[in-house]
């Protein structure tokens, strides 16, 4: 049990070491946004510990200078973070299996992470360990660099401009990443395709939504149709 637990944390270090260059990275960033913004770093924490999500803590940020109501906030968090509710539908047995854990794995679910388990195959035993501690690991990983950034921004005063797009940055590596290991590129093309049209009619601030649904609604009838011709190619 104690020898399967130490490969599993060997291997989630090895899977979530791209994660760890990304957050250290990115947190930096925002510790030195919330430094500029006026916060001390242990406010950088506060958030990071009880939100975890980056872009919407950058965004919260300029919130947070502009005295936005608690309307706002929670409704920007619910519509801008709202993708994590479906990338858990992917692990629903998974996380059922893991018992009080499955709470902070749903809790801990970001793009990152979610890309990690992706690579994990359902045949490995010790596949929900690993799931736990890339979770646990990346989170570390996150608060980490918020400290640093923080700390970092009081020492050197002036911050300079721009940090703010590493956030984007990240978005496109992952999509890249995605995008060279992917099988099929047609999920990745609807996926860009529904949110340039959302886009263009939900405007900037809510488009991300219904992107999501409207691009899980076609991806599920995709895979129903490549099922069913599966199913009859097999009949005959």
């Amino acid at each position: 049990m104690v020898r399967e637990m130490k490969n599993s944390i060997r291997e989630a270090l090895v899977k979530s070491l791209p994660i760890f260059f990304s957050y250290i990275c990115v947190a930096f960033g925002y510790g030195l946004l919330m430094q500029k913004a006026g916060f001390a770093w242990y406010y950088a924490l506060f958030t990071s510990f009880i939100i975890y999500t980056g872009a919407f803590q950058f965004v919260l940020i300029t919130f947070l200078k502009s005295g936005a109501s608690i309307v706002t906030i929670a409704l920007t968090a619910f519509l801008m973070n709202s993708r994590q509710s479906f990338y858990s539908l992917t692990f629903l047995k998974d996380f059922k299996a893991m018992g009080k854990a499955k709470w902070y794995m749903i809790h801990t679910m970001t793009d990152e992470t979610y890309a990690v388990n992706c690579t994990l195959s359902p045949e490995v035993t010790n596949r929900r360990q690993v799931m736990f501690f890339v979770a646990l690991f990346s989170r570390i990983y996150w608060m980490a660099g918020t400290i640093l950034g923080g700390l970092f921004g009081q020492l050197l005063g002036q911050i300079p401009d721009g940090i703010d797009f590493c956030m984007t940055a990240l978005f496109v590596i992952i999509f890249m990443d995605q995008w060279e290991k992917a099988k099929s590129h047609i999920p990745a093309l609807i996926g860009l395709g529904t949110g340039i049209i959302c886009l263009l009619f939900f405007g900037k601030s809510n488009f991300i939504l219904p992107a999501l649904i409207i691009a899980s609604g076609i991806l599920l009838l995709w895979q129903r149709k490549e099922k069913n011709e599966v199913h009859y190619e097999k009949s005959y």
